[in-house]
């Protein structure tokens, strides 16, 4: 990220569209034109006088803070997927907003709060790293402290509410601790918490990335529509529109996602014509591929960028999928906190040749069975030049998709006792995902009891939104 950028941290990546216009108009009072998005749910932008900050911060209406020390971090949630991806059953938007408003400090540890089944927000990029368990209102707290070389689950289950106290506590105490037993044992000794005994490990699901923008049904009569800037450059002008069409339509809630881009859920079906001609009267594009959604590229980098639409253009030529796969460009070597499937690194140039111009040179690398959430790093290639990357990164996608086939098509081992039965449903070629008529596909509309040849040709996947086509006839066999 570029050292320069302030940010104003928006708890959980959560604001509303009164909030938002609010930091647009102080932002456009600088003679900014543009915002950019951070991978902690943030929001970035340059200030050349610094003296600046405390001025734009008094034109505030909702007592905005503009950070400049870096050592405070933003908390990240997976709010924005509540309600729009699978969630665990019990935990709702409402429990998000609960725990964030409580938070009454800046933490300088980073902080995620996440829902395990989901993919688009990450579980393991902070330093807490709060993720929902099946028992209601209790977490998973997973601890990788700055001076920690791995990470480490805390020996008990955390309840909601204990989650801010916990966290300031933690934060008071992080810098001479060593193991998850020592900082268990002085944590207790500081709160009285409602903890909870872990009666299992944390499984978390194997799931492929989801595709988050453009409008999607969400429930009988709402929906939700993701917004992305292939530059991540998000015009202020369009920004203040767009907060003024959401308060006019009570849409209360605008959410910023870690890939750059922004989701707004709760949009009534009635407003959805007028939501289409705003977007198309602005010539906003929400239909990009997903070849250029699944990138992590650090912030106001400009050789960055280029290589990822010299991968991109490399990926479209030779006409290679890469859903469910997500790809990062890092210029720190060695870092371990990315969370993309497959991590493109810069190396730097030896110090002997600083002098010179000279072509750099990269690292490829992927998380082990290509899930961030296992957070083993495997290396694939080491000093490679810019040229051999789209090669290398095809050959690591088609790995991709024979490592999914063998988990889609993973035998069953059933007994001669048992006996087994099929039935006929119909999958899509490009995520798996299956159409049962058994159960319909109610988010789409679509009843129990609807056979597959019946729909109408306008039907998509409910997950990737690949065509009617592209679903199979299969026989799933049941026990």
């Amino acid at each position: 990220m570029n050292e320069d950028l302030h940010r104003i941290l928006l708890k959980g990546g959560v604001t509303s569209p009164g909030e938002l216009k609010d930091i647009i108009l102080m932002l456009e009072t600088a003679g900014l034109k543009e915002v950019y998005l951070g991978s902690r749910q943030d929001l970035l932008f340059p200030l050349k006088d610094t003296n600046e900050e405390q001025q734009l911060e008094q034109l505030s209406q909702f007592n905005t803070d503009i950070v400049t020390n870096r050592g405070y971090q933003n908390i990240v949630s997976s709010y924005v997927s509540a309600d729009v991806f699978d969630m665990t059953y019990w935990l709702k938007g409402s429990t998000y907003l609960y725990i964030l408003e409580g938070f009454d400090y800046l933490p300088k540890l980073k902080i995620n709060i996440t829902d395990p089944k989901q993919r688009l927000v990450p579980l393991f990029s902070g330093n807490l790293n709060f993720i929902a368990s099946d028992n209601e209102e209790y977490w998973y707290l997973n601890v990788k402290l700055p001076h920690w070389k791995t990470s480490a689950f805390y020996p008990v289950l955390i309840y909601s509410w204990d989650i801010i106290s916990i966290s300031k506590a933690i934060e008071e105490i992080y810098e001479d601790i060593v193991d998850e037993e020592e900082l268990f044992f002085v944590v207790n000794k500081k709160l009285d918490m409602n903890n909870k005994a872990i009666e299992k490990e944390l499984n978390v699901p194997y799931l492929t990335f989801p595709y988050y923008e453009g409008m999607n049904r969400m429930g009988i009569d709402q929906y939700w529509l993701g917004l992305y800037w292939r530059n991540n450059r998000y015009d202020l002008s369009f920004l203040k529109e767009f907060c003024g069409f959401c308060l006019d339509n009570s849409i209360g809630k605008i959410c910023f996602t870690p890939w750059k881009s922004f989701i707004i859920k709760g949009i009534k079906q009635k407003s959805r014509p007028e939501l289409e001609r705003f977007l198309g009267q602005r010539g906003i594009n929400v239909r990009h591929s997903q070849l250029e959604m699944n990138w992590h590229v650090p912030v106001d980098d400009t050789e960055a960028l280029e290589l990822k639409k010299f991968l991109v253009r490399s990926f479209d030529q030779n006409d290679i999928s890469t859903y469910g796969l997500t790809f990062g460009i890092s210029n720190d070597v060695g870092k371990r906190s990315h969370f993309s499937s497959i991590v493109i690194e810069k190396n730097s140039p030896p110090a002997i040749v600083k002098e010179f111009e000279v072509r750099p040179t990269y690292n490829v690398l992927h998380f082990q069975n290509f899930d961030p959430n296992t957070q083993k790093y495997l290396s694939y290639a080491q000093d490679v030049d810019k040229i051999e990357l789209p090669g290398l990164l095809m050959e690591l996608s088609k790995n991709y998709f024979e490592q999914l086939r063998r988990i889609v098509e993973k035998p069953k081992v059933v007994r001669k006792t048992e006996e087994t039965s099929s039935k006929i449903v119909f999958q899509c070629q490009s995520c798996f995902t299956i159409y049962d008529k058994m159960y319909g596909d109610p988010k789409a509309g679509i009843k129990a009891g609807t056979v597959f040849k019946n729909l109408h040709d306008s039907y998509v996947c409910p997950v990737c939104d690949s065509p009617k086509s592209k679903f199979v006839k299969t026989e799933l066999r049941l026990i």
